[in-house]
């Protein structure tokens, strides 16, 4: 089975990572797409993240009636920070029988280069790129295994919806209702 493995923190799980996970799953060679929880972006600042369990609760919440999405806490066992490649490595091991691609947005491709192992992620398992606001041109962009993927051109973040739940504010329509209802009920991000 031919798998997209789209990467995130999921803080929280919203509408822009649903719409762009049914994409690649429904109109690519991809058969399914898992949600890779990411405890530690390499990245990223920690100070905002929930907790990994809760976040992938509510990714698990999000995505439970689409047979095409799976979540995934693999790297939830491995050393912090986590880096793509080695949790490529340890997911094709654990499943031979799949072959593995990486999903990513077109503003990543700006940075790739600085990625741990880049040319064997490009080499082994390609990237299958979906377009982002404001992105800048990549020379990635012309590389035999990116496959650009025509999808919604969204500016959704979960800073945004962070910051509107500190303030009290509606996030309805943002997020799946399941993921709506288990912040508001946890309290998570006020």
């Amino acid at each position: 089975m031919k798998i997209g493995l789209f990467f995130g923190s999921f803080n929280p799980i919203h509408i822009g990572h649903l719409i762009i996970a049914n994409t690649m799953a429904t109109s690519t060679d991809l058969e399914q797409v898992w949600f890779v929880v990411s405890p530690q972006n390499p990245f990223k600042k920690t100070k905002s993240l929930l907790h990994e369990f809760d976040r992938f609760d509510l990714v698990e919440r999000a995505i439970a009636d689409n047979s095409r999405l799976k979540a995934t806490n693999i790297e939830f066992s491995m050393p912090k920070p986590s880096y793509t490649v080695d949790t490529l490595a340890r997911l094709s091991e654990k499943y031979p029988q799949h072959q593995f691609a990486l999903i990513m947005g077109e503003d990543n491709l700006e940075q790739f280069a600085n990625w741990k192992n880049h040319q064997a992620i490009l080499d082994f398992y390609g990237l299958y790129v979906y377009p982002r606001p404001r992105a800048a041109d990549s020379p990635f962009k012309t590389h035999p295994n990116v496959r650009l993927v025509q999808a919604p051109l969204l500016d959704i973040s979960a800073t945004f919806i962070r910051e509107s739940l500190k303030a009290n504010r509606s996030i309805r329509y943002m997020v799946p209702e399941v993921v709506e209802e288990m912040i508001e009920r946890k309290k998570f991000y006020v």
